[in-house]
């Protein structure tokens, strides 16, 4: 059976792991060199490895995180509150889901997803 990890590539792994951590309801595991793995709560959910990388984030990640809850505006609030900004200015809706685009302290983006459960 394979299972899955996400590596996000940062200037600034501690950082960003603190951002993360919250942000997911995740533990943060320690430091290696370059390195700080988040743990989920229940093991069938992904890892999170950030990794430090010297050259700057320049264009729109081919691949983000979506975080799925009931209520979108409070999530995105919440993570405002945590060093995330708001990409759209409004959610965006479409086929019977909202999400509010939204970027880390780094600038990487992630949505904040209903999941199409409303709020």
């Amino acid at each position: 059976m394979a299972t899955i990890g996400l590596v996000l590539d940062c200037a600034d792994p501690e950082n960003l792991a603190r951002f993360w951590a919250a942000a997911l309801g995740y533990n943060n595991f320690g430091a290696a060199g370059s390195y700080v793995l988040l743990l989920p709560p229940e093991p069938s959910q992904p890892k999170l490895l950030l990794q430090r990388v010297p050259e700057p984030k320049i264009t729109k990640n081919r691949m983000h995180i979506d975080i799925h809850v009931g209520d979108i505006d409070g999530e995105a609030a919440r993570l405002e509150s945590l060093g995330a900004r708001r990409v759209s200015s409004s959610a965006v809706s479409e086929y019977g889901t909202r999400w509010h685009v939204m970027a880390d302290p780094e600038g990487n983006e992630l949505c904040v997803c209903d999941g199409g459960l409303g709020s």
